[in-house]
């Protein structure tokens, strides 16, 4: 069953809320609103609203899921922030090496601290791992998570803010593309999704487009369901190629 509104996977596990601005893409970031949301709402877990905090007690919550789900792990945070200890990351993969009939997502912007922990450690068979890729400037954690053995690895480049240019999307198994949302949401250009979604196409990436956000491919701002995630009249969403045992 569906948790989630996220397209791409059908439920989330917080092991960890809250975050600090990284780069370019932090600026309007949609988990900061909803953590203060739900702090205001009275949500005993966001009592600290966005500041980082870990939460030992939802540790074993996937090993009460029955069902086999595809999990996005820390979707209100970042796994690998410098705060979160290599003992709790270690504590989330124990959980994740117990529950195999899951498939668990793990995004990060910090690609040089999830390399540094799989350095000491394997990946499980069971985890995808994904860089956020949101500008040029981004263009590096590409080749942190490059070197990571896998079973899936993938970018997500939302809010994709600026054209890319040329991608290596080489050991690359998916990109998802999206633009960003809210009242002060950066506009996304239709000629930027097209060159990701070529070269994906041309590197054999499987190819996400998740949504339009605020703004349409037309330049006209409106909400984002009225946007939608049509590109060129084609809902296109690709799922990458599953090679797991």
């Amino acid at each position: 069953m569906r948790t989630t509104k996220i397209e791409w996977t059908d439920r989330t596990w917080n092991p960890v809320t809250g975050c600090t601005k990284l780069s370019t893409g932090c600026v309007h970031c949609y988990a900061e609103i909803m953590a203060h949301r739900l702090k205001a709402m009275g949500v005993d877990k966001y009592e600290n609203g966005f500041t980082l905090t870990l939460h030992e007690d939802v540790l074993d919550e996937p090993l009460k899921w029955k069902r086999s789900h595809t999990v996005f792990v820390c979707s209100m945070a970042d796994l690998f922030h410098d705060n979160v200890p290599f003992d709790f990351i270690d504590k989330v993969m124990d959980t994740i090496r117990q529950t195999k009939h899951h498939r668990y997502q793990i995004l990060t912007k910090r690609a040089s601290r999830m390399a540094e922990y799989f350095s000491q450690t394997d990946v499980p068979k069971n985890v995808w791992l994904g860089v956020t890729v949101e500008s040029p400037t981004e263009l590096v954690r590409i080749d942190s998570l490059r070197g990571l053995q896998a079973t899936i690895r993938f970018l997500s480049c939302e809010p994709l803010i600026e054209d890319l240019g040329t991608l290596d999307l080489t050991d690359i198994d998916w990109v998802i593309v999206g633009g960003e949302s809210g009242v002060k949401a950066r506009p996304m250009k239709p000629e930027w999704v097209r060159s990701i979604l070529q070269q994906s196409e041309e590197q054999g990436a499987a190819f996400f487009f998740k949504q339009w956000g605020t703004w349409g491919s037309d330049g006209v701002k409106r909400n984002k369901k009225a946007n939608g995630k049509v590109l060129d009249g084609q809902i296109i969403q690709m799922m990458p190629q599953l090679a797991m045992s």
